[in-house]
């Protein structure tokens, strides 16, 4: 039977993840091997010329560049279903990780190499747990050099809460943003309320399944067949809600409390969620600039590429800071 990347998504995992947009990548079989050579296909090609692989990021034939630089201008795609670390999807499809993309963000930030940063944005977000340590690291580099989100064509929920932290948002023509919002699934076993008498179907080898908590750790496993746990479960996710809401206003300079009004499809603040293309995107805020992706570069390598060969002083001094913090 084949395993498919939805399968290592276990239940009550908060996910900030638009999963109709993510349905094709979710059914994607998990590789028997991670040698396997149809791996080594996979390619990043964010950009044509000198690439490296950021602080922490070992190198191997399956193993896609977390950015690339050319003409003082970096680039780091930002793709697929997000997590803090799974290194295999880093290998097996070039996606990003909040740990990688951290990492890197701090290594740009002090790199006199790179005069500005882009991230390039094709994913549907992921996972909640991890994420605001990768949205700091792209608020602080935007506070010493530009960092350019590009949505091409998707950035939904997770993938949205990143970008809302460039210093400008620019959407390609037919893309999508927004779906910020936080989410999770209960399982079919969860909400039976479980005692030491009570059990479910039998698993796989025919063994009863028992599940239960310690007598003060309730909230281990909320029940959703009752009040007490469908609460304890609405917190999780308006506390997850609250800080993605907290980084979009600030990253996007719209008062906390006009939020979610222009995130609703109607007079209802509740309303949320939707993803918009580029021109109601910009409207209400969620992006700058539509552009086509030639356009785009042309623009920004017209101005990078001259600082690229002699930086100001004012550059290099906000280098030198980033680069002393990356070493604390």
């Amino acid at each position: 039977m084949t395993r498919t990347l939805a399968s290592l998504f276990g239940p009550l995992q908060p996910m900030a993840l638009a999963e109709d947009l993510a349905a094709p990548l979710l059914a994607l079989a998990i590789p028997e091997s991670t040698t396997d050579p149809a791996m080594a296909d996979i390619a990043l090609s964010a950009a044509p010329e000198a690439s490296a692989v950021a602080p922490g990021m070992a190198a191997g034939p399956a193993v896609p560049d977390r950015f690339t630089v050319a003409r003082g201008l970096a680039v780091v795609p930002v793709r697929g279903i997000l997590t803090p670390n799974m290194a295999q999807y880093e290998r097996w499809f070039g996606w990003a990780t909040y740990h990688g993309l951290a990492e890197t963000l701090a290594h740009l930030a002090a790199s006199e190499d790179a005069a500005a940063i882009v991230l390039e944005i094709d994913s549907p977000g992921g996972l909640v747990t991890g994420i605001e340590a990768a949205a700091e690291a792209i608020a602080a580099a935007a506070a010493v050099k530009p960092v350019h989100a590009l949505v091409s064509p998707l950035a939904a929920s997770a993938a949205y809460w990143l970008a809302s932290q460039a210093t400008e948002i620019v959407m390609t023509p037919g893309a999508v943003a927004g779906s910020i919002g936080v989410a999770l699934t209960v399982a079919g076993s969860i909400g039976v309320a479980l005692t030491a008498a009570a059990h479910v179907q039998p698993g796989a080898n025919g063994a009863q399944i028992f599940e239960m908590s310690s007598r003060h750790a309730r909230a281990k496993r909320p029940d959703a067949s009752t009040e007490a746990g469908r609460a304890e479960l609405q917190r999780s996710l308006d506390e997850a809600e609250a800080a993605f809401h907290a980084a979009v206003s600030t990253g996007r300079a719209i008062p906390a409390a006009e939020l979610a009004a222009r995130l609703s499809v109607t007079d209802d603040p509740q309303d949320g969620g939707a993803t918009f293309r580029a021109p109601e995107a910009i409207r209400r805020g969620l992006a700058d600039r539509t552009e086509t992706r030639a356009a785009f570069y042309a623009r920004l390598t017209a101005r990078t590429a001259p600082k690229s060969r002699s930086l100001s002083r004012a550059f290099a001094a906000r280098a030198a800071a980033a680069k002393a913090v990356a070493r604390s």
